[in-house]
């Protein structure tokens, strides 16, 4: 999930969302950050900090890790099932910062269009922020994709180019996968077995047709782009529980679309970037005696690490220096995640 334009408080934890994968790509990538010269302030920081807390998964959970610390903090354990495995109002989330009112006392879902590339064996789901999706493209197609879904007693609202928001009485209690799971893959695996969910396929079949010969793809294949032919549907749940992260928390979305992508050379570069800012600057706060957190999230785990106890005194500093010579290397850390 890409971060919302949002302000915080000076941070002092960052959630670092695909730090790792079990991608064949990312697994040959990851002994590369061992280099000397790679993450030159990992060992440092990891010399400062110890686990504070583990948010255990598989890779096959609807829900991704990043997704379940985050509800975690904005204390979404207290309305009942919210953080049940793809059953987490993210579409509400997306909505409040997106300035989009949606109705109370009903579920809505977040509706991505976006393009389902036909390979020989099955579909790939494309990431929409790759498609160079204008507003004046996304309202055309939302326009025609709403009046087939109102027609069949649906509600929509257009929010922005790759987020349309969708509400019916059958999104109630659907677990749906979320969208950082299904970029890359291929979306039939990830569509659930859920009574409710054979509207949706039926629904994916219509727009489709509808999409087909739509002006908007018309245009966007003269100009060599990917069409829009479907849509994905996630994050469903009601309105009401808190959308805001707490003071000081900061979601660090920079390794999210190397990932994605498999693209492992921009991934490799944007892990020295978080090394020389966000590592770096964590690392100055715990020398300084701040107290800091980092949550590194995998596709199965995420981990927290804090600052450790009694920061500040001669002894605990000499031990950090030593732990920190010796900290793992980041391949064999990360591979746990």
């Amino acid at each position: 999930m890409p971060a919302p334009d949002e302000k915080h408080a000076a941070p002092r934890h960052w959630i670092v969302p695909f730090a790792a994968s079990l991608s064949e790509p990312c697994v040959h990538a990851l002994p590369r950050l061992d280099a000397p010269d790679a993450l030159p302030h990992w060992a440092a920081l990891m010399g400062q900090l110890e686990e504070m807390g583990r948010t255990p998964g598989d890779e096959y959970a609807l829900s991704t890790p990043h997704e379940r610390v985050l509800a975690e903090l904005m204390g979404w354990a207290d309305t009942g099932d919210a953080l049940a495995d793809g059953a987490m109002p993210w579409a509400v989330w997306w909505a409040h910062h997106d300035g989009v009112a949606l109705t109370a006392g009903q579920p809505w879902g977040l509706l991505t269009p976006g393009h389902w590339l036909m390979g020989r064996d099955h579909m790939t789901l494309l990431d929409p922020d790759s498609l160079a999706v204008t507003e004046a493209d996304s309202r055309a197609a939302y326009e025609t994709v709403r009046e087939l879904f109102e027609s069949d007693g649906w509600t929509l609202l257009w929010g922005a180019p790759t987020r349309w928001y969708a509400s019916h009485p059958s999104l109630a209690g659907l677990p749906t996968a979320s969208l950082d799971r299904v970029i890359g893959r291929n979306p039939d695996v990830w569509l659930t077995d859920h009574p409710q969910a054979r509207v949706l396929r039926r629904l994916q079949s219509e727009v489709q047709m509808v999409l087909y010969h739509h002006p908007v793809n018309d245009r966007r294949e003269a100009a060599g782009l990917p069409t829009l032919n479907s849509f994905w549907l996630s994050g469903c749940g009601m309105p009401g529980p808190n959308m805001v992260l707490p003071p000081g928390v900061e979601l660090v979305d920079t390794l999210r679309a190397p990932m994605l992508a498999d693209d492992m050379a921009s991934w490799l570069a944007a892990w020295q970037q978080l090394d020389g800012t966000v590592l770096k600057h964590a690392c100055a706060l715990a020398q300084a005696g701040a107290p800091v957190r980092l949550t590194l999230c995998g596709e199965r785990h995420a981990v927290t690490l804090g600052t450790r106890r009694g920061t500040g005194n001669v002894l605990t500093r000499l031990w950090q220096g030593l732990r920190g010579a010796a900290a793992p290397r980041p391949s064999a850390w990360l591979t746990e995640l």
